[in-house]
């Protein structure tokens, strides 16, 4: 085997790759782009028909290795007729249809199949089944690619602010490596026996039955009949043996022994799908569940955006590190075909507002969300507005920021060492349109 005159690195792999795809479509082939996680590529090939002949098979197999190097894999070209189950790799749930293509008659259809560590559940982008009786639980998501943007306070104000207004609302602390809303609003001594992680675990072994995972919010009153209930991401223990939380997160992110199918994502849609049972057996069926996600590109951020909400509030500050982390997450979605069902359920949230030239940098921000948001609009010609490509001036867009204000008596104030502090006056300036827009979006979804 030869090797390229040029050193071919990841991201050069992807296009020599999507090339021979295209090639081995054009000739009828329905064409799995598979990459593993390391970044190697090889084609699966559907030649139950038509058949592939071996010469042809050798061809790309050699063109492949030879043009991609060390980001071939061992085996470049696998034929279904060689495979011993292949509707593992053609009838795979991950596989996801290569954005743009358009099936001709006479060509394959091209897939890919990517397989990575950490994130592969950003891709498939779904949003929570309803159920047959149309009564469904609103999910909302509360992530920031960069923590420390008041993402957690965010979550304890919009959790009062529903329930005051007569909503049975659940809050999640689903940032397990640094937990957040559970701590904010649980008192020590009012946190459940067993938190998220807890379930996790159990439900791995088959074990997680009869799990206490959810208590009322401590110290906080709610105006009429509303609730406010959460299930923390650790709880207090037994007290008999001492609560080992760091054992337990080591183990949560693994795959289950003897069943493979059983995904994180899974795994961690039946703790959410438990903890809005064990509210509805005490009290009633939650109307909203809050996800307080985990904050970078992270297996739970991923599982919580893509998968378990309906709709998610995208935090950030107006630097450099919020706009590179969401311009690579929305790439990665563009990429993927997920643009159009992302676009959906996201909204722009501009924490942390300076109150002080507040007009001039929520322009500021808008056009650079907008300028990022961009990648997950439509490519349209200037005459052309049959499509969704809104003007950054546009207030329902995906990419127009909802504010919440900053000033310094925020620092430092939490539900549980400062009763009431969410009700001073500063405070519910510093919100109030974020909880009047987020309310309507949750509760008029519009």
């Amino acid at each position: 085997m030869t090797t390229p005159d040029t050193t071919v690195r990841f991201d050069d792999a992807w296009p020599v790759a999507l090339a021979v795809a295209r090639a081995t479509a054009a000739q009828g082939y329905d064409t799995v782009l598979v990459r593993d996680i390391l970044g190697r590529f090889s084609l699966a090939l559907d030649d139950r028909v038509p058949k592939v002949s071996s010469e042809s098979a050798d061809r790309w197999r050699t063109e492949l290795a030879e043009r991609l190097g060390r980001y071939a894999a061992a085996n470049t070209v696998l034929l279904a007729s060689d495979l011993f189950a292949p509707e593992a790799v053609f009838e795979s749930p991950h596989l996801i249809d290569l954005p743009g293509q358009e099936v001709s008659q006479g060509h394959g259809r091209i897939r890919v199949l990517d397989n990575g560590v950490v994130g592969e559940d950003w891709a498939p982008v779904t949003t929570p089944r309803t159920e047959d009786s149309g009564v469904g639980t609103t999910r909302i998501a509360l992530y920031g690619f960069k923590g420390g943007v008041g993402r957690s306070t965010a979550t304890f104000m919009l959790g009062k602010h529903l329930a005051d207004q007569g909503s049975c609302v659940l809050v999640l602390d689903l940032d397990l490596e640094s937990p957040g809303s559970g701590p904010l609003l649980l008192r020590e001594e009012d946190t459940p026996q067993y938190g998220l992680v807890d379930h996790l675990v159990e439900f791995a072994l088959g074990n997680a039955d009869g799990l206490d995972l959810v208590a009322t919010a401590s110290g906080i009153s709610v105006a009429g009949n509303g609730e406010l209930w959460v299930a923390p991401a650790r709880g207090r223990g037994s007290g008999t043996a001492p609560y080992t939380y760091v054992d337990k997160l080591n183990r949560v992110y693994g795959s289950v022994p003897g069943t493979p199918s059983l995904t994180f994502a899974d795994r961690l849609e039946q703790a959410v799908t438990a903890c809005e049972a064990a509210v509805a057996a005490r009290s009633r069926r939650p109307d909203v569940i809050l996800l307080d996600s985990r904050a970078g590109i992270h297996d739970i951020a991923a599982v919580t955006i893509s998968r378990l909400c309906d709709l998610a509030l995208l935090f950030g500050s107006d630097n450099s590190q919020t706009w590179n982390g969401y311009r690579d997450l929305f790439t990665a979605w563009q990429a993927s075909g997920q643009a159009e069902a992302i676009r959906d359920k996201v909204k722009m949230v501009a924490s942390m507002v300076p109150d002080t030239h507040r007009a001039e940098y929520l322009s500021t921000f808008r056009d650079r969300s907008w300028a990022c948001f961009s990648i997950l609009y439509d490519d349209l010609p200037a005459d052309d507005s049959t499509g969704f490509n809104p003007s950054p001036e546009d207030l329902s867009a995906p990419h127009s920021p909802v504010p919440i204000l900053f000033t310094l008596d925020l620092v430092g104030l939490d539900g549980v060492s400062s009763p009431g502090w969410s009700e001073q006056r500063f405070v519910q300036a510093a919100y109030d349109e974020f909880l009047t827009t987020a309310t309507r979006l949750i509760l008029e979804g519009a």
